[in-house]
């Protein structure tokens, strides 16, 4: 995008008397957002490649208690990997807005995301009126 660490985000592809009215002086410092989810993209792969590392030990045919406790816990570790994994795309994903010069901007209806929602949740990709939607 450029070689400032703060850039002006302004909605960018956003034109004509139906472009959704925002505050243009709030700015982005889509540099240290990018860091963020760098960071966070290689924390995540960290945790599902040691996952994956931590191969489930054989089951053993002791007692029923015992077996249970090694298949919750076998049962936990692959919905923590699915929770990463999922995590993972969505970080990805905004990564590949911010390529694209769309970060910050809803998917679902292109009004600017609220900073104070990007600060909180890096990666959302809907402003908080359409997440709800997306839930119903």
């Amino acid at each position: 995008m450029g070689s400032r660490a703060i850039e002006r985000h302004t909605g960018i592809g956003e034109r004509g008397p139906h472009a959704p009215q925002y505050d243009r002086s709030v700015e982005l410092d889509l540099a240290s957002i990018r860091q963020r989810l760098e960071d966070e993209q290689r924390r995540l792969r960290d945790e599902i490649e040691a996952d994956v590392e931590e191969a489930p030990e054989p089951m053993t045919y002791g007692s029923q208690a015992a077996s249970a406790t090694q298949v919750f816990d076998q049962n936990r570790a692959l919905a923590l990997r699915e929770r990463a994994a999922r995590e993972l795309a969505q970080v990805d994903a905004a990564l590949a807005r911010l390529d694209a010069g769309t970060y910050g901007l809803c998917r679902a209806c292109g009004k600017p995301i609220d900073p104070e929602r990007l600060d909180a949740l890096p990666w959302a990709e809907f402003d908080l009126e359409c997440q709800r939607l997306q839930r119903r």
